[in-house]
């Protein structure tokens, strides 16, 4: 689904990523992980498209075409998603009224008619119930007045109503209490299937102790320096990373 090939990225003339290699197939849950400033939201920036970083060196394939030339909309449109650390604020504007209008740009960018409206609305209720959101919660305006908890909500229910083929959650365990992480994860969990993927941006073992990633890989300094299984994240937890960087300068 996903094919990093020797990435090499920045922003501003500052070089971030140093040569990225990796792989995401439909149905697996990946997890970077590394401590603040080695690389991994500007890694999730960039598959997403972010237009302000630059990509000096490598290619990013996805589902085998090569998208770095692709907008963030464009790429939004064939399936990826991303979950932002800090989503912004649309007073005014509707999570249901948000959501009918991502989901029908990205039809009408397939070439497709608008989803009918008793359609949509049997989809907003079918997804809202599976994951246990109140429906006043979807007549509120985007994001405005949300706590932590709430706004995560907000893009897991994003997530399950645009049913993307990839989904980058950037660090989205940022500062949340245990019932907003459970959230979260829980709609990962129920939304996950052999035909979509995940990329868990995290500084944190917590997040995986709900959402078991498939494999854990340790960005430092722009560079993947380990890869393992999900003991690898627990052993973050125990160890921290001084031991990785003890192991790689070796």
């Amino acid at each position: 689904m996903l094919r990093i090939n020797n990435l090499h990225a920045g922003v501003e003339g500052k070089s971030i990523l140093k040569g990225i290699d990796l792989e995401i197939k439909p149905g697996e849950i990946h997890a970077i992980m590394g401590p603040n400033g080695s690389g991994k939201s500007t890694l999730a920036s960039v598959v997403a498209g972010k237009e302000e970083y630059e990509i000096s060196e490598g290619e990013i394939f996805y589902e085998g075409e090569d998208i770095e030339e692709l907008s963030v909309e464009e790429r939004a449109h064939k399936g990826i998603f991303m979950s932002f650390q800090y989503p912004v604020e649309i007073p005014g504007v509707t999570v249901t009224n948000f959501i009918k209008t991502a989901i029908n740009e990205t039809r009408k960018a397939q070439g497709k008619k608008e989803m009918p409206a008793n359609e949509m609305l049997k989809m907003l209720r079918d997804k809202s119930e599976m994951l246990d959101i109140d429906r006043k919660f979807l007549s509120r305006s985007l994001n405005e007045g949300f706590s932590g908890g709430e706004k995560k909500r907000n893009e897991i229910f994003q997530m399950a109503m645009l049913e993307p083929k990839l989904a980058i959650l950037d660090e989205t365990d940022s500062g949340l209490d245990i019932d907003a992480l459970k959230i979260v994860a829980n709609g990962v969990n129920i939304l996950r299937s052999e035909s979509n993927a995940v990329l868990v941006i995290t500084h944190y073992q917590r997040l995986l102790d709900y959402i078991i990633p498939d494999y854990v890989h340790v960005l430092m300094d722009g560079k993947i320096v380990k890869s393992g299984g999900k003991e690898l994240a627990h052993e973050l937890e125990e160890k921290g990373y001084d031991w990785i960087k003890d192991e790689v300068s070796v």
